[in-house]
């Protein structure tokens, strides 16, 4: 890669994470190509030239969550045994990260649901297909647990992840909105006795 190549792929980098920035502050719709520019010191058409069009960057700021969230959160659970120590992993980084960014500066995914619940078009579709993939994940983990016989053969993996996104939304909703300081704290315990009434 060369000098010159690699300094617009950094300058796009920098774009599309003061994007998420502001979408993770303010939500998805506040995102304009003025409002990025003015944070990354660059002119409008400087961020048109490196991402394109609003839509365009709101849907690389969509992306560039997913990314990060799954790269905090479910890769390095991948090094635990299959199962409920991989599952356990799992959760536990999606609460801490959920306790230690998102709590902070908003969560897209929850954030980006009830900002695009009643719409209809391609961001809400892109923004639903990452919240699915992250719930298929979860459902595949649940199950390899089941398969393992660490939980109960009838368990519903689907049961189970709506529970676990009910406590990472309650989470959320006590550390941003209440202010709770031990809102991670609840949320493991919440999890802890979750998965001790589905183990085998």
């Amino acid at each position: 890669m060369d000098a010159k190549t690699q300094k617009s792929e950094l300058t796009r980098a920098a774009i599309v994470g003061a994007a998420l920035d502001l979408a993770a502050a303010e939500g998805l719709e506040a995102i304009t190509l003025q409002a990025v520019a003015d944070r990354v010191g660059l002119s409008k058409s400087g961020v048109f030239s490196r991402v394109g069009s609003r839509e365009a960057l709101q849907k690389a700021v969509i992306e560039e969550f997913g990314h990060r969230f799954l790269a905090e959160v479910f890769v390095p659970a991948m090094q635990a045994p299959k199962g409920l120590p991989r599952l356990d992993q799992i959760v536990r980084r999606w609460i801490q990260r959920m306790r230690d960014v998102e709590a902070h500066s908003g969560c897209i995914y929850t954030a980006g649901a009830f900002e695009f619940d009643d719409r209809d078009g391609e961001l809400r579709e892109l923004l639903l297909q990452e919240v699915q993939r992250w719930r298929a994940a979860l459902r595949r983990t649940v199950a390899q647990a089941v398969e393992a016989g660490h939980l109960k053969p009838d368990t519903d993996p689907a049961q189970l992840v709506s529970e676990l996104s009910g406590i990472a939304i309650g989470l959320l909703h006590d550390a941003r909105f209440l202010r709770e300081p031990r809102a991670g704290e609840r949320a493991l315990a919440s999890w802890q006795r979750l998965a001790q009434s589905y183990q085998a």
